[in-house]
């Protein structure tokens, strides 16, 4: 016998987002292991205390990058998206279900804008590795590069050889550099 479809969609449940997020999830070791709050430290200078609207907190917004570096999200566009979407994101932003999540523009203008011509991304990448390695999360004795072999578009069998044909000078030009070169050399005493 065929059972029926459920359809529990608008069911509501009491649970709370650590719940749903496995024991063994690779965000919640980061979480455990990495200390993130130098990050609010050393981007204090880039920030008004007195002035404008209240801003993401910049914890949030480089653990936003460093989901997307995590799990290759390459667009700010798809992680804003992703971060919508994924329970775990929203446990590791600290977000409620309900929470918005912040634009993919403000993730831009950070990276592109506020902390341009900075060492900051080097500073707090640098202290990330650092406690990685500290927690034996990364070692640092292996380098692994991504790179892809493209076909070059040539063909020696099509090559053309084109010879470079120099273009006369103009002879007013060098009857000009004569005529100053044999003044000079006059004034030196030399013949012409």
């Amino acid at each position: 016998m065929m059972g029926n479809q459920k359809n529990n969609r608008d069911e509501q449940v009491t649970v709370t987002i650590n719940d749903l997020i496995p024991d063994d999830h690779f965000l919640r070791r980061v979480e455990e292991t990495i200390d993130f709050s130098f990050i609010e430290e050393k981007l204090k200078p880039y920030y008004c205390d007195n002035n404008g609207r209240p801003s993401i907190h910049p914890i949030t917004l480089f653990k936003m990058m460093f989901i997307g570096y995590f799990y290759g999200v390459r667009s700010e566009r798809q992680l804003e998206k992703e971060i919508q979407m994924n329970i775990a994101y929203r446990w590791f932003l600290g977000y409620s279900i309900t929470d918005p999540v912040p634009d993919h523009s403000t993730i831009s203008f950070n990276r592109r804008t506020r902390f341009l011509h900075t060492s900051v991304f080097e500073d707090i990448f640098d202290e990330i590795v650092r406690q990685a390695q500290h927690h034996n999360m990364v070692g640092g004795r292996i380098l692994m590069t991504d790179s892809t072999h493209i076909k070059a578009n040539a063909n020696k069998n099509k090559f053309v050889r084109k010879i470079k044909v120099a273009k006369p000078k103009a002879k007013g030009y060098l009857d000009q550099l004569e005529k100053e070169v044999n003044e000079d050399r006059f004034i030196h005493g030399k013949k012409s």
